[in-house]
């Protein structure tokens, strides 16, 4: 009679029909939970921080992935366009300098504080002594400009640009024309633009304020008399030879 009991009381446990103990799916689910949620399981995850990292590097390297599959070339060919691309920025970077924050005919040449030529001149030197030549091509434009009010080339007006300077003293002094908007443009570029003078650049505009002080002007009544000489000439010779005629 035990082994029946016995029996009676195992077979439902053995039957194929239903586990010995069953659990309903959502306390079973929050019971998982509770006990993977104690620290002993996590005691070797990554912290936070490399987390966050992992998932920057993956996001980097499904975006990289897809760049590549969408570039002629794959993976190759999408280093390729950025090497390009950083080349051609880094090259208007050196060209065109740092972005200016106004337009460069709209800064004035001169400082609220008056000062002559010689003055600007002895600047330019001093900071062309101590290698400062940004400072030194500054000065040494201004020295141009203001020997020209000085000679009377250029009327005294403030707020004038460099470019204004280069036009106006163009017309009295048209040989040095190309070389007085070069050096307009050397000044904009240091004063403007963000580029680095060098000596050379210097060099060059101090040569400039040399020949400006040597060269001779053309002023508009001389090439007015020339051309009424030339004009009187002209009718002389036409009188005398119709009178030969």
């Amino acid at each position: 009679m035990l082994r029946a009991v016995d029996n009676s009381v195992l077979s439902p446990a053995r039957s194929d029909d239903e586990p010995p103990l069953t659990i309903p799916r959502d306390p079973a689910r929050e019971a998982a939970r509770r006990e993977l949620a104690k620290r002993m399981y996590h005691e070797n995850d990554p912290s936070w921080f490399q987390r966050a990292l992992n998932a920057f590097w993956d996001w980097v390297g499904k975006l990289f992935n897809a760049a590549s599959s969408a570039t002629p070339g794959g993976a190759l060919g999408l280093v390729v366009v950025i090497a390009a691309i950083v080349l051609v920025v880094g090259a208007l970077w050196w060209r065109l300098g740092t972005p200016r924050r106004g337009p460069a005919s709209s800064a004035a040449l001169f400082d609220d504080r008056p000062r002559s030529a010689a003055d600007h001149r002895a600047a330019a030197d001093a900071h062309a002594a101590q290698g400062h030549w940004n400072q030194a091509v500054q000065e040494r434009m201004r020295a141009i400009v203001r020997s020209l009010e000085e000679r009377a080339l250029l009327d005294v007006r403030p707020g004038r640009t460099a470019d204004e300077a280069a036009a106006e003293a163009g017309r009295a002094l048209p040989s040095h024309t190309d070389r007085l908007r070069s050096a307009a443009r050397d000044f904009d570029d240091v004063t403007y633009g963000g580029r680095a003078a060098t000596e050379q650049s210097y060099d060059r505009i101090a040569e400039l304020d040399r020949a400006l002080e040597r060269t001779k002007p053309v002023l508009a009544n001389s090439t007015s008399d020339t051309t009424s000489t030339n004009s009187s000439h002209a009718a002389d010779h036409n009188a005398r030879r119709g009178a030969a005629e």
